[in-house]
């Protein structure tokens, strides 16, 4: 498995780079933000592994550029570590955010659950013959993992698609943050809620007439979400 290590810490950058390839995964190290855009044009990558606080073009900016072309992993490493930098961050396109000082072991855990839910995903997008779903205006496409709405395709990301499908396939249960993350993420629930909300406030955004006044994604108060009773 092939890694992005975006780092300006050439200290820290050698040490991850020995500890991980001693896990067997290939490490091409980048020390700003302008070499990490370089070597990822040039390279496929399975998984990034970006640093916020880097030189030239900072880890927002690099994300950013990625995520333009690509929906490859991005595993955030950074000191920040207040809620509004992690939502943040998952709000502009991460998949995971682990923040210094962090254990090695768990980082390799982390990557190695993200490379994994990529594949997965990637695999159920080759799936054919699973239909659509139709909740309200909107059309679930499981063969493409597309969403329309009045016949307007609607950019969703990979998990939001999850989330929507997970709420549109099972209309009367409802879900904690701990199922949904389990079902979405495919991966045991750590506490953080950021990642859920984060991906449920930006799943509103592009679906709901009124993201304040859901009618798709409904709260059940104290304990989760479920689909709303879509006349």
């Amino acid at each position: 498995m092939r890694l992005l290590l975006v780092e300006d810490d050439k200290e820290i950058s050698a040490m991850l780079e020995g500890y991980l390839t001693a896990e067997n995964f290939v490490i091409t190290p980048a020390y700003d933000g302008l070499e990490a855009l370089q070597k990822f044009q040039e390279e496929s990558f399975d998984l990034v592994l970006l640093d916020l606080m880097i030189p030239k073009l900072s880890g927002m900016e690099v994300m950013g550029k990625i995520r333009e072309k690509s929906t490859v992993p991005i595993l955030i490493v950074s000191a920040k570590d207040s809620d509004s930098d992690k939502s943040l961050g998952l709000g502009l396109g991460a998949d995971d955010y682990i923040t210094k000082p962090f254990s090695v072991t768990e980082l390799s855990a982390r990557i190695k659950a993200n490379i994994r839910r990529s594949t997965l995903y990637a695999a159920r997008e080759e799936d054919k013959g699973k239909g659509t779903v139709t909740i309200g205006e909107l059309t679930l496409n499981l063969d493409d993992y597309s969403v329309c709405r009045d016949g307007i395709n609607l950019e969703l990301t990979a998990k939001e698609f999850e989330i929507l499908k997970l709420l549109a396939q099972n209309p009367k249960k409802v879900y904690t943050k701990e199922q949904i993350y389990a079902n979405v993420w495919q991966d045991a629930y750590c506490g953080d809620e950021n990642a859920v909300n984060v991906h449920i406030s930006r799943l509103r955004n592009k679906i709901e007439d009124n993201p304040r006044s859901p009618r798709y994604v409904v709260t059940v108060w104290g304990i989760g979400y479920k689909l709303g009773e879509i006349i």
